[in-house]
């Protein structure tokens, strides 16, 4: 799922993309209102986390905008403002829920989750976007929970938070070629400042809890996932 983010704070744009890339999210980080509007009037997402302090256009106008062209894009807006007319004007011109800074993490990715079920229920009866599948690897974006064969048996593996945001990404890009730098970006956050090895050390741990054959090295590239059923040499 694709989580727009428009927030002209760095510090606590960095916070809510970092939060939602380590829960599975695919973010993009904007800091103005003119340029959220443009993202999600192209349909770039499938979520909006909008600040209502935008500079350029508000969060209510940017709202404003996307309903009066019949946008049902879920929006959450974010705000410092604790007055109840502030709230109530967000609901009535169309957010879908709202929240309070300062707020934790946990709260954020709670909320998200919410609205991106009630989106996909409107759309895929059961919920069936709560789960991305190759082959046979699926992954529950609401338990964290990965379900695989491994040597002919099938499996259930608990994964850590960075463990799922990586698989994520994977999953999200079936049989592409995925650099480190992109890997690194996706899963950790843009300003990532770490040692780049990381992607290696967790790319070795989920070959040991999904399967070493699933996750190919390009060589002078990155990796890619596959399915090794299609392998020429599967049996």
């Amino acid at each position: 799922m694709r989580i727009l983010i428009a927030e002209d704070e760095p510090r606590i744009a960095r916070f809510m993309d970092k939060g939602l890339t380590a829960a599975g999210y695919t973010t993009t980080v904007v800091h103005d209102g003119i340029a959220a509007l443009d993202l999600a009037s192209a349909g770039e997402a499938d979520l909006l986390v909008l600040d209502v302090g935008l500079p350029r256009l508000d969060g209510f106008q940017v709202l404003r905008a996307l309903r009066e062209s019949g946008s049902t894009l879920p929006i959450l807006m974010v705000t410092a403002r604790t007055g109840v007319e502030d709230t109530v004007q967000g609901l009535e011109l169309g957010a879908n829920d709202y929240i309070a800074k300062p707020f934790r993490v946990e709260e954020l990715i709670a909320r998200v989750r919410l609205r991106a079920r009630e989106a996909a229920g409107a759309v895929h009866d059961g919920g069936a976007s709560d789960v991305l599948t190759h082959g046979d690897l699926s992954l529950d974006l609401r338990t964290r929970i990965a379900r695989c064969v491994v040597d002919g048996r099938p499996r259930e593996v608990e994964l850590s938070a960075r463990e799922f945001a990586l698989a994520g990404v994977f999953l999200r890009s079936p049989d592409q070629v995925l650099t480190r730098d992109v890997l690194l970006s996706r899963a950790w956050g843009y300003d990532y400042d770490g040692a780049s090895n990381v992607v290696d050390v967790y790319v070795r741990y989920l070959r040991g809890k999904l399967g070493a054959d699933r996750f190919v090295t390009v060589r002078g590239a990155g990796y890619r996932l596959i399915n090794p059923q299609h392998r020429p040499d599967a049996r």
